[in-house]
């Protein structure tokens, strides 16, 4: 079973760049999207579902253009969940669950935040650094009563969290920015000790491998990137899986797609 997550930067822009190629070119069985940035009814009805495929959307409640979560799966899930059940964050059309009995895929769009440095004493971007550590609280919450039920789970997406490193071109230059701020990776941290494992990291330990790059200054052909799309999966379902790859060669957004199968 092969399980892709990519961050699209817009669903109405990547299908101009060759989406659904890619999609038949890859195959998977899964794909989780974020930042998909529409509604239902403005994405062209012949590119709403893609041919052999169930789509399942999440989008923003409160601005249009902005957010949203998709998934799109070859097998009919069990249930479709929409959020975690906490309106400040639902709202914002940020997690898609879906349950395929054996275990469950959650797809999340982490928020974005501004560091102190970044926000230059605007209240309002610092606001969102309080926004995202809640973010990761509350789902971290979430994520633990699934595991205290005994399920197996996948939580895939854009963290916008480098977690070590190694996960970023320059990390020395961005200890003071978020995104690598220490409290942010933290947080990872703590999904590690709850029993998840970086899927990618196990296969490749090295550097130099990166999900997101800026758009300015050719820092994609240049490889400056960072790490901060993951399929993080729960330790019983490490035996199960055969491969983790990062599609950097792979085009459309600033975000490549990362891939995860299983057996």
């Amino acid at each position: 079973m092969k399980i892709v997550s990519w961050n699209v930067n817009g669903i109405r822009a990547v299908h101009k760049k060759g989406f659904l190629d890619y999609l038949n070119d890859e195959q998977p069985d899964v794909i989780g999207l974020q930042e998909v940035r529409a509604e239902v009814d403005q994405i062209d009805e012949d590119k709403r579902v893609p041919a052999g495929y169930h789509a399942f959307y999440n989008p923003c409640r409160i601005k249009k253009g902005y957010s949203g979560v998709t998934i799109y799966t070859k097998h009919k899930p069990e249930s479709i969940s929409y959020g975690i059940g906490i309106e400040l964050f639902d709202q914002e059309g940020r997690i898609i669950q879906a349950d395929f009995g054996d275990f469950v895929l959650i797809n999340v769009y982490f928020p974005k935040a501004y560091s102190e440095r970044e926000a230059n004493g605007d209240a309002k971007k610092l606001a969102r650094l309080t926004y995202k550590m809640d973010f990761y609280t509350a789902l971290w919450q979430y994520v633990l009563a699934l595991r205290k039920k005994g399920r197996s789970l996948i939580v895939c997406g854009d963290y916008n969290t480098a977690h070590t490193a190694i996960d970023l071109a320059r990390p020395k230059e961005n200890t003071q920015t978020s995104g690598f701020l220490e409290m942010e990776r933290k947080r990872l941290d703590e999904l590690v000790a709850m029993g998840f494992s970086d899927t990618f990291r196990l296969f490749q330990p090295e550097g130099g491998y990166y999900t997101w790059w800026s758009q300015q200054s050719g820092a994609r052909e240049r490889n400056v990137g960072w790490r901060i799309d993951y399929h993080f999966a729960s330790d019983d379902l490490l035996p199960r899986l055969t491969n983790a790859t990062q599609r950097s060669d792979v085009f459309g957004s600033d975000h490549c797609p990362v891939v995860v199968e299983l057996k």
